[in-house]
């Protein structure tokens, strides 16, 4: 099966997806995976294959299980969106948000989708995802705020890694992934994530 992209809907020029109408269509469409670009576009995703969501369950668990540890922040799973200082609203695959940071945001904004860019973020390629747009969205993300990222390819045994300011990195095949001074002693391992 070829890789697509998500379906993108545009809207006539000039009219954007607002933030009160793109929340009730995600309300009023709980069993849809949406976000919008910075265009004010939605874009559908398929739901992630069973693989793919067994392999983000583990990356998100090892995330969670390090923050309750340290409690240096909020860790997220892939239904969390986030409205990015552009605009566009995503729900990387998993993220963290340092807790000076997440702390500064009202209860109000914490319900909706939170108007900050995660300090970290995780994308998982699945047989549905087409590389030039997850690529796209690591970019979007480091742009926006981003101080970590991490594009993870099982298909490929590699692992992009992204940093404000610098060429990404690429890794063949790693064992574990550090999470630098983002993430203080958090090691991802990616036995069954990267590799089986």
């Amino acid at each position: 099966m070829n890789a697509a992209s998500p379906m993108t809907l545009k809207f006539r020029p000039g009219l954007r997806l607002s933030d009160g109408a793109f929340w009730k269509l995600c309300r009023a469409n709980p069993e849809m995976r949406l976000e919008r670009t910075s265009d004010g576009e939605l874009e559908i995703m398929a739901p992630a294959g069973s693989d793919s969501g067994r392999r983000n369950l583990s990356l998100a668990s090892q995330l969670w299980i390090w923050n309750q540890a340290t409690g240096l922040g909020e860790a997220f799973d892939s239904s969390s969106g986030f409205t990015l200082p552009n605009h566009a609203v995503r729900a990387p695959d998993a993220s963290w948000v340092a807790k000076d940071r997440w702390g500064a945001l009202t209860q109000d904004q914490r319900e909706r989708f939170a108007p900050i860019c995660p300090d970290f973020v995780i994308e998982l390629f699945s047989p549905t995802d087409e590389a030039s747009h997850l690529r796209a969205k690591m970019r979007e993300y480091i742009t926006q705020g981003a101080r970590l990222g991490w594009l993870i390819d099982p298909k490929t045994d590699t692992v992009e890694i992204y940093r404000p300011g610098q060429q990404i990195e690429t890794l063949t095949r790693p064992a574990t992934l550090s999470g630098e001074d983002v993430l203080p002693g958090f090691v991802l391992d990616l036995k069954g994530i990267l590799f089986d």
